[in-house]
């Protein structure tokens, strides 16, 4: 399967420093966790399990990669950035307190950054990520230093996408595809949603996944009005519609694939807004390319689905950031005031419900000069299975 190289980590980190002396930064510390791993995931490729793991970016000097206690060895063998720092605070949620292990302090560690200059003002990105605890101990271990919020740093970082990206973005797509086709060919009344899960699951894996890049959605009958929801023990049954969104993730980037599926035939109210919530998804395509403002396109699209009449069957829409995570910055909602730019990806998400099912339709594009290039358009249309 494809990867980023190391050398692509080595400039994303580069860029990194450049706009933390941009931002009048002494140093940025990344924080991410084992669910929204990507900030860490991004610098140093590392992504943590139990854990939690940071990077230090200094203003002068290498980047440092900071993890639990337990990490070591696996970090070592994962990471792109050598320096390594043990921090207690970056335990597992349980909190052991490893009196035999020799772990470094946040002390230390910011004392030691720009050639022994330490910091003054840092930066934190990833900050709805860090927990209490972790700031605190930030919070003490440096007083004085003025802490400050700086996500904008990682949104602008990823936004754009490298042709690597690119590259491995399509091949994650075609793995969803085979895990998509499994399912269509698997799924049979009688079965429960958990029972479809594990087809998703076995071909994903067989064909070059290294984890999901969501929690699988196979959401029958009432389960499938859940705009966010899990599979459960419910059996599928004749006349449920399911909402399929499948996703597998490749080196640490996951798209996902979402459809309608009805279990037998589709009545004509059923079939009715799940051609229309097709109908929505391409007119959302047509309005996307590089310069057309993002607020614009999401204002289209609330008043296309107004004037056609489904107003009431709307939630949200139309479009989510598409990346290391299945969901990230930026959102394309009506309020949004940046221009689409050539190598933005995004997952078009178009999400309709009735009070007894709802249904999402949901791909990936990446945005070019004239339009949208669609990572897969292979499941489209009227699904209806035996």
């Amino acid at each position: 399967m494809l990867t980023i190289p190391a050398e692509e980590f080595k400039l994303r980190q580069k860029r990194a420093q450049e706009m933390v002396r941009e931002a009048g930064l002494d140093a940025l510390l990344v924080h991410s966790h084992e669910a929204d791993f990507a900030n860490a995931r991004y610098l140093s490729d590392y992504w943590p399990i139990f854990e939690s793991a940071g990077v230090v970016i200094q203003s002068e000097g290498d980047p440092m990669l900071i993890i639990g206690p337990e990490s070591e060895t696996f970090a070592r063998d994962h990471s792109t950035i050598p320096d390594i720092k043990k921090i207690l605070y970056y335990r597992e949620a349980a909190e052991p307190d490893y009196p035999d292990i020799v772990i470094d302090s946040f002390e230390e560690v910011f004392a030691s950054v720009n050639n022994g200059k330490g910091v003054k003002k840092l930066g934190i990105a990833g900050w709805t990520a860090m927990p209490i605890s972790v700031y605190e101990a930030l919070r003490n271990a440096l007083p004085g230093v003025e802490i400050v919020k700086a996500d904008d740093i990682m949104y602008r970082l990823r936004m754009i996408k490298s042709d690597n990206e690119i590259a491995v973005l399509k091949e994650a797509f075609k793995v969803c595809e085979t895990a998509v086709e499994a399912v269509l060919s698997g799924m049979k009344p009688g079965m429960t949603e958990l029972q479809v899960v594990g087809i998703a699951q076995e071909a994903m894996y067989r064909n070059g996944a290294e984890y999901e890049a969501h929690p699988t959605y196979v959401l029958s009958g009432i389960n499938s009005s859940h705009a966010i929801g899990r599979p459960t023990y419910r059996v599928l049954q004749t006349g449920d519609l399911v909402q399929l969104n499948i996703g597998a993730r490749v080196a640490g980037y996951s798209p996902s694939i979402g459809l309608p599926v009805c279990v037998g035939k589709m009545d004509a109210a059923m079939k009715d807004l799940v051609s229309f919530g097709l109908e929505a998804h391409h007119k959302t395509m047509e309005w996307m390319k590089a310069g057309i403002p993002a607020g614009e396109v999401a204002r289209n699209f609330f008043d296309y689905v107004e004037k056609k009449g489904y107003g009431d069957n709307l939630l949200y829409g139309p479009c989510h950031g598409l990346g290391m995570i299945e969901v990230e910055r930026p959102w394309m909602e009506s309020t949004s005031t940046y221009p689409l730019q050539e190598n933005m990806t995004f997952q078009v998400d178009t999400y309709l419900c009735r009070p007894e099912y709802g249904l999402r339709w949901e791909s990936g594009v990446r945005i070019t000069d004239t339009g949208v290039e669609q990572f897969s358009d292979k499941y489209r249309g009227i699904f209806e299975i035996a």
